[in-house]
């Protein structure tokens, strides 16, 4: 065997072998993505300032077990839910769309199945007790040049103790005055925490009570955070302004 057929067969077992590494690679990425960790970007302001639009979160699909729509184009292979688990109040969840089955919301759980919600002059109610908030300063929008906007911001506080901040942008929201909703079995109360700006189960016309088979997972952390709302939005095609562009204080962060 000449030198140059041994260097030449050592040069395709080494493109060979650098080939597996990246199906093994992308394999165990794909099996990450199906069965563990999503990805999913905000696309939307319905959960600021809790999410905003520009971030990106991994959300978990092991904490309430899969159903069909835990997989991509929900293929229809078995009913219900295997591995199942229940999601808490104040749980933040990605879930497909009930009226189509189809289009990712994510939204915050406020009612169990048998709650009865009902909002008064921008208040929850819980089962004819009101949810506690007091409040946490202001939340001031990107301005894009024009005047600034300081948006009242509450810490709203649930039966088990959880807290987290909702907005309040108008004293009398179309949505500030409206239920009670009966939550029935085996569906979900979803709302937004920009609470003035969020179509959730308040539309019963549109979202409304969300089953327990539409949930996708629970919200975990945020991975990257871009501003893509603003005068420095974020553009991957502009390398040299993303040191600027980046939230990095948003990186990391746990979703509450």
């Amino acid at each position: 065997m000449s030198v140059e057929t041994d260097v030449t067969k050592r040069s395709e077992s080494g493109w060979w072998e650098m080939v597996k590494i990246v199906l093994q690679a992308l394999a165990i990425a794909m099996v990450v993505r199906i069965f563990f960790y999503q990805p999913f970007n905000i696309p939307s302001g319905s959960m600021k300032d809790t999410l905003l639009i520009g971030d990106y979160l991994f959300v978990s699909k092991l904490s309430y077990g899969y159903s069909r729509y835990s997989f991509p184009f929900g293929p229809n292979v078995f009913e219900g839910r295997i591995f199942s688990g229940q999601p808490e109040r104040g749980d933040v969840v990605v879930f497909k769309l009930p009226r189509d089955n189809s289009t990712d919301y994510i939204k915050r759980v406020i009612g169990l199945p048998g709650d009865e919600i009902q909002v008064r002059g921008g208040v929850v109610f819980l089962n004819g007790k009101e949810l506690p908030r007091k409040p946490a300063g202001f939340y001031v929008p990107p301005t894009n040049g024009g005047p600034v906007r300081r948006v009242k911001k509450y810490e709203e506080t649930l039966p088990s103790g959880k807290t987290y901040t909702v907005l309040d942008a108008e004293p009398n929201g179309f949505f500030d005055n409206v239920g009670p909703y009966k939550v029935p079995a085996g569906h979900f109360f979803m709302m937004g925490d920009n609470r003035d700006n969020s179509t959730d189960s308040r539309a019963t016309w549109d979202v409304g009570y969300v089953p327990y088979e539409n949930l996708v997972g629970r919200a975990e952390i945020i991975f990257f955070s871009a501003a893509v709302d603003d005068d420095a939005s974020f553009r991957w095609y502009t390398p040299w302004t993303w040191p600027f562009d980046v939230r990095w204080d948003r990186i990391f962060k746990l979703v509450y």
